[in-house]
C-alpha cells in the first residue's frame, strides 16, 4: 500500500513540476512576443525577427505552438520586407515538424505563386476559372437563344393585337406592353421567382428566368414591330383586300414582309441588350456566367474571373452584331431586287 501511495506520489510530483515548467516556458515565450510586437510597432523589423528566434523548435513531447506562432511571424515579416527566400525558409521549418500546417503551407503556396511572372499567374487563373465560365457560358447561351425564339412571336402577336380594331384586345396589348416596360426586369424576375410561391406557383429558376425575360422583350419587340407595320402605307392593304385577300392574308403576305429590313437594326439591338441582361437571372440562383464568375471572384478574390467573364460577354455580342448586321445585308439585297 504505501509503495503504490509513494508511486501516486510520484507521478503527481512528476506532472506537478512538467507543468509548472510548461508554464514558465509559456510565460517566457509571451515575454518574447510582446518585446517582438514592441519592435515590430517601433518599424525595428530585423530585430523583431531576432527575438523570435529565440523560441526554439519543440522537442519530443513537447507542445509546439509557440514555435509555429514565431516561425510564421518571421515568416511574415521576411514577405513584407520582399525578402522571399527568407520567408520561405521560416514557413518550411514549420512544416518540417508539422507538415499537415495549413497556414504554413498556404503560405508557401502563396509566396510561390508571387515569385512566378505576373503573366504566368494570369494564364495558370485563366485555366483554373475557364472550365467553370464556360459551363456558366452555356447557361447564358441557352437563355438567349430560348429568348430569342420566344420573344419575336410573342412581340407579333401583342403587336397585331395592339393594331387590331377589336378593343378590348388593343386595350390588353397595350396594358402588357405598359406593364413590362414600365417596370425594371430585375423586379419581374423577382415576382415570377420570389414572389408567386406565395400564390402557389413554384419555377425552378431556369423556367422563371424564360419567362421573365420572354415576357419582357416580347412587350418591347411589340411595340417594335406595331412601329415597322403601321410604317407600310396603308394602301398595300387596301390593294390586297382590293384582289380579295383577307386581313390576315394580307398581312401576312404584303405588309409582314416588307417589315423584316426595318425591324432588324433594333431587334438586333434588343438582342444584343438581351445578351447583358442575362446577368440579371443571376440574382434568383440562377448559374449563368454572371453568376459563376461572382462565385469565383467571392471564393479567390480573383479579378481574373471577372476579366474572363466581360472577355465572353464581348465575344457574344460580337457574334451577333455580325450576325444581325448580315441578315441585314441580305435583306436589302431582297428588297432591292
Amino acid at each position: 500500500m504505501k509503495k503504490t501511495l509513494g508511486r501516486v506520489a510520484t507521478a503527481l510530483l512528476f506532472l506537478w513540476i512538467t507543468a509548472a515548467t510548461a508554464l514558465a516556458a509559456e510565460a517566457d515565450y509571451d515575454a518574447v512576443f510582446r518585446e517582438a510586437n514592441d519592435l515590430m510597432g517601433a518599424g525595428d523589423l530585423p530585430a523583431a525577427v531576432e527575438v523570435l528566434k529565440k523560441v526554439p523548435a519543440p522537442k519530443a513531447g513537447e507542445e509546439g505552438d509557440a514555435f509555429v506562432r514565431s516561425r510564421m511571424q518571421i515568416a511574415k515579416l521576411h514577405f513584407a520586407a520582399k525578402e522571399m527566400d527568407q520567408a520561405l525558409t521560416a514557413a518550411r521549418e514549420v512544416l518540417a515538424i508539422y507538415p499537415d500546417n495549413s497556414e504554413a503551407r498556404n503560405f508557401v503556396a502563396s509566396v510561390e505563386r508571387e515569385r512566378k511572372p505576373r503573366y504566368v499567374i494570369f494564364f495558370q487563373d485563366c485555366l483554373k476559372f475557364l472550365p467553370v465560365l464556360l459551363k456558366g457560358a452555356m447557361m447564358t447561351l441557352l437563355l438567349v437563344v430560348c429568348t430569342m425564339l420566344i420573344s419575336p412571336l410573342g412581340g407579333l402577336l401583342i403587336a397585331l393585337g395592339r393594331i387590331s380594331t377589336f378593343r378590348p384586345l388593343s386595350a390588353l396589348c397595350w396594358f402588357i406592353i405598359w406593364l413590362f416596360r414600365g417596370t425594371p426586369l430585375l423586379l419581374q424576375l423577382f415576382f415570377i421567382y420570389y414572389g408567386l410561391p406565395s400564390l402557389g406557383i413554384t419555377l425552378k429558376p431556369f423556367t422563371a428566368a424564360i419567362i421573365g425575360l420572354g415576357l419582357n422583350y416580347s412587350a418591347y419587340l411589340g411595340e417594335i414591330i406595331r412601329g415597322a407595320i403601321q410604317s407600310i402605307d396603308h394602301g398595300q392593304t387596301e390593294a390586297a383586300k382590293a384582289l380579295g385577300m383577307t386581313y390576315g392574308q394580307a398581312m401576312r403576305r404584303v405588309v409582314i414582309p416588307q417589315t423584316y429590313k426595318r425591324l432588324m437594326p433594333p431587334i438586333g439591338n434588343e438582342f444584343i441588350a438581351l445578351i447583358k441582361d442575362t446577368a440579371l437571372v443571376s440574382t434568383i440562383a440562377m448559374v449563368e456566367l454572371m453568376r459563376a464568375a461572382d462565385q469565383m471572384f467571392n471564393t479567390y478574390f480573383n479579378v481574373t474571373a471577372l476579366i474572363l467573364a466581360a472577355v465572353i460577354y464581348l465575344i457574344f455580342t460580337t457574334f451577333f452584331t455580325f450576325l444581325f448586321e448580315k441578315i441585314e445585308h441580305r435583306a436589302g439585297i431582297y428588297e432591292r431586287r
